[in-house]
């Protein structure tokens, strides 16, 4: 006679009713690095492709390079959007003054700049869920980062005061210069995400 086998208890998190908490984010045990919360929901991040690793990579060394000494150019560090909602952008830039050694987490208000790398399956978070929530928090400036066939496009947005929206400024390929959040001239041929065979 064969003993049927217990049934296992679920090893992830269950959330409590209304969802989880930005608060709820530090405290639970074991969840994977770079876990995000979206509407109350944990999102848990994929396998990240080498375009994305490479561009971020890029984008933070880049920027910390030429941002003033009031700004810290920062990668992938949750943003306290609201008591549901603790996103993780893939670079951001915040005032300097509020940067502290042991936060886990920056307050909307201190962030200037959000940046996304789109992944496949991030595209409608990072093309859509994302940019609604940094605009509602009233983060000025959001870039989405676009993989075209290895090669970065990146979307520039800027809020609109008058709406609360995100208005496009430009899409950039190649080169990409910017007077705002504060003067930036990057070569964006430099983001080597796939081999290029000699002609």
């Amino acid at each position: 006679m064969s003993v049927a086998p217990k049934a296992s208890t679920p090893s992830w998190p269950t959330p409590p009713e209304g969802g989880w908490t930005a608060d709820d984010l530090d405290r639970l045990p074991n969840l994977p690095p770079h876990t995000e919360l979206i509407d109350g929901s944990l999102v848990f991040v994929s396998p990240q492709t080498f375009f994305h690793v490479r561009t971020a990579s890029f984008l933070e060394w880049q920027l910390q390079s030429v941002a003033p000494a009031d700004l810290e150019v920062v990668r992938e560090f949750t943003i306290d959007i609201d008591r549901q909602n603790r996103p993780e952008p893939d670079v951001v830039v915040v005032r300097a003054e509020e940067v502290d050694p042991q936060q886990t987490r920056f307050p909307a208000e201190a962030v200037v700049l959000a940046i996304e790398v789109v992944s496949e399956d991030s595209l409608s978070r990072d093309r859509e869920t994302k940019p609604l929530k940094y605009a509602r928090a009233e983060i000025p400036h959001f870039w989405r980062v676009e993989n075209e066939n290895g090669r970065a496009a990146v979307h520039v947005f800027e809020l609109e005061p008058t709406t609360g929206t995100y208005t496009s400024t430009g899409i950039f390929r190649g080169r990409m210069k910017l007077d705002v959040p504060f003067t930036v001239d990057l070569d964006l041929t430099a983001i080597k995400a796939r081999r290029v065979k000699d002609q």
